[in-house]
Parts: structure tokens; C-alpha cells; sequence
């Protein structure tokens, strides 16, 4: 068995992986790599069947991601206290 020291030590490294964990996943880094990537990709969808306005049309799914991220976190809130509230 695994002394106390070294059981909190691996705690505190567990803890640190979890806290760069969910920093990643609000980050607007990351937010904002994945609209360039669904734009780009969206981009060549478009242009391989020959959509006229493909520049232009390639911005929607990418806004749309943006928004959902922008939004999400008062409907979260609001979800949380609601869930809370029927616990």
C-alpha cells in the first residue's frame, strides 16, 4: 500500500490534468479553432459542388457553432439551478 504522501501527490497531479482538462474546453482558443476548422471544411464542401456563394455560405455552420458556445453558459446556469432545485 501506497504511502499518504505519495497517494496526495498523486491526487494533486490528477487534480492539476482535471483542471488543464476544463480549461481546454472553455477556452476561446479552442472555441475559436473549431469554427476556423468547420469553416474551412465547410468551405471545401461547398466549393466541391459548386456552390456559387461558397466564401460567404461556408460562414454559417461556423457563426452557428460560435453562438451555441456564446450561449450556452446562462442556459447552463439556468439548468443547473433547476436541476439543484429538484434534487
Amino acid at each position: 500500500m501506497e504511502n499518504p504522501e505519495s497517494q496526495i501527490a498523486a491526487i494533486v497531479e490528477r487534480n492539476k490534468r482535471v483542471e488543464a482538462d476544463k480549461a481546454w474546453e472553455v477556452s476561446l482558443f479552442r472555441r475559436l479553432t473549431i469554427a476556423m476548422l468547420t469553416y474551412a471544411i465547410a468551405v471545401l464542401f461547398l466549393w466541391l459542388i459548386g456552390n456559387d456563394g461558397f466564401w460567404l455560405n461556408a460562414a454559417v455552420p461556423a457563426l452557428g457553432y460560435l453562438l451555441s458556445t456564446l450561449s450556452l453558459p446562462w442556459v447552463k446556469r439556468w439548468w443547473v439551478r433547476r436541476y439543484q432545485a429538484a434534487q
